[in-house]
């Protein structure tokens, strides 16, 4: 038995221990940094495994850190188990329904994200001591990659600094390596303060605080025109003053999300956006307080490291699909609208450009897919992560494991409904394998770990990490 194949069975051996836990932390879905129950999954297990765990990094109580080995290299695994909220739905169930209304739900599949993640850690760590091979091996713990960006406050304290090489992956409809860059962000909240009156008797007393917020959401739809085409910003209510429309509301609060290409670019709008509240303030004659939430940095995959977890995607990362599985997804697959539907074929051709018409109609009428894409590294952007950050301090790759059906996007009421199948722990197992597989790789390939670093270099062009977050601004 090799070596990768001997990971794969002690991963297959431990099994049921990620899918219980991966199951239990989609039963207790938390938002932010507000993660107590989906952590605690991981700790026994971490324990009994022989991890040195340090908890409460970076100013988060639910951020860890779990160490394996000792020098070089050191190889960083990132997990994930922070959910969305208002996304509560029924395991299995074909429709939207809430399980409780208004509650959280999986949506992003980070309850498999993580412990596939733990994993392919415990896959390799067990291989390491059986066989005695050098390196250190490093699991983190990350909150808040949905809102709040956990991994951007811990590269910021420098919890990374000391990696030669991260390692992640995602749940996702396609099988293929993150090759593609993504969106920087700012989060911000903007609090307006003015002074309630009645809105009948004595409106000249009030000063609008909706009235300030309305504007400057806008003043901001006037400036979409005038930022980079990549440019993205979106904004939610968090406070309308409440339900008396009798009443000239003091108070209202928006929460904004910037995106860019760069950072830079973010930090521009965020800047030009801050004088249009600031503009409405004094036209309403109320306050503004400007909160800076958080941010994250757009990602660079590593090509080097990229290259190598993509081949071992094509070996261990399929999931063997069976009948059944394509049974139970095509009740997700039904659920989609005829128009997207009408778009996988399109998708088909772009993702697999040699494939036969024949092929091409075989993929777009599958409820879930069961072939990897060509790995082509592009500059386009997808969303935002805080991977990112991760990817500034060191070489990082990531792939997507096709483990929710086909045409599902991401948030969605039926990612969360799939999120306890067979199929979604077939792709919480082959993360773990696929991580697993590449950290061997760079523990006995020290020519792989220099050319990963060495292409880093030249991709941030010798420039140190530096947080977009500033020192005084803290996770809440």
């Amino acid at each position: 038995m090799n070596a990768k194949d001997e990971i794969v069975k002690i991963i297959e051996e431990k099994r049921q221990l990620f899918i219980s836990a991966a199951d239990r932390i989609w039963s207790t879905p938390e938002t932010r940094f507000a993660t107590e129950k989906s952590v605690a999954n991981f700790y026994p297990i971490l324990e009994e495994e022989g991890f040195c765990i340090e908890k409460g990094l970076a100013n988060m109580e639910h951020a860890f850190a779990a160490t394996y080995g000792h020098g070089n290299p050191v190889i960083g695994i990132l997990a994930e188990y922070d959910a969305l909220s208002n996304l509560s739905q029924v395991a299995d169930l074909g429709e939207q329904q809430a399980e409780l209304e208004g509650a959280n739900g999986h949506g992003c599949g980070h309850n498999l994200l993580g412990m596939g993640s733990l994993a392919g850690a415990v896959g390799i760590k067990t291989y390491m001591e059986r066989h005695n091979v050098q390196g250190t091996i490093k699991l983190f713990g990350c909150p808040a990659e949905e809102s709040g960006y956990g991994k951007a406050f811990m590269a910021r304290d420098g919890v990374f600094d000391d990696l030669d090489v991260a390692l992640s992956w995602h749940p996702m409809d396609t099988n293929s390596a993150w090759a593609l860059s993504s969106l920087a962000v700012y989060q911000v909240y903007y609090n307006f303060k003015g002074i309630p009156a009645h809105a009948a008797a004595a409106p000249e007393k009030g000063r609008s605080a909706l009235d300030a917020a309305e504007l400057m959401n806008i003043g901001v739809q006037f400036l979409r025109e005038h930022i980079v085409d990549e440019g993205r910003i979106h904004y939610a209510f968090m406070d309308v003053g409440g339900e008396s429309a009798n009443v000239v509301q003091s108070t209202a609060s928006l929460y904004y999300f910037i995106r860019a290409l760069k950072i830079e670019q973010a930090e521009e709008i965020y800047k030009r956006v801050n004088k249009i509240a600031e503009g409405a303030a004094l036209m309403t004659e109320t306050e503004v307080e400007i909160v800076l939430d958080s941010a994250c940095a757009n990602y660079l995959p590593n090509q080097a490291a990229t290259t190598a977890m993509y081949e071992n995607l094509k070996e261990y990362g399929t999931l063997n699909l069976t009948e059944e599985d394509q049974t139970y997804c095509q009740r997700y697959y039904d659920s989609l609208p005829a128009v997207v539907k009408e778009g996988f074929a399109k998708r088909a051709r772009l993702s697999h450009p040699e494939a036969s018409e024949e092929e091409i109609q075989r993929l777009a009428s599958l409820p879930i897919l069961d072939s990897v894409e060509p790995l082509r590294f592009s500059e386009d952007t997808s969303g935002s992560t805080d991977v990112g950050d991760v990817s500034w301090v060191c070489p990082t790759a990531q792939v997507m494991i096709a483990c929710e059906p086909q045409g599902t996007p991401a948030h969605s009421w039926q990612w969360v409904a799939n999120g306890k199948s067979a199929v979604a722990h077939k792709g919480l197992l082959s993360g773990g394998k696929v991580i697993a597989a590449t950290a061997y790789d760079l523990l006995t390939k020290p020519e792989l770990v220099r050319q990963a670093k060495k292409e880093h270099q030249e991709t941030v062009g010798g420039a140190k990490y530096k947080s977009a977050i500033p020192n005084d601004v803290f996770p809440k």
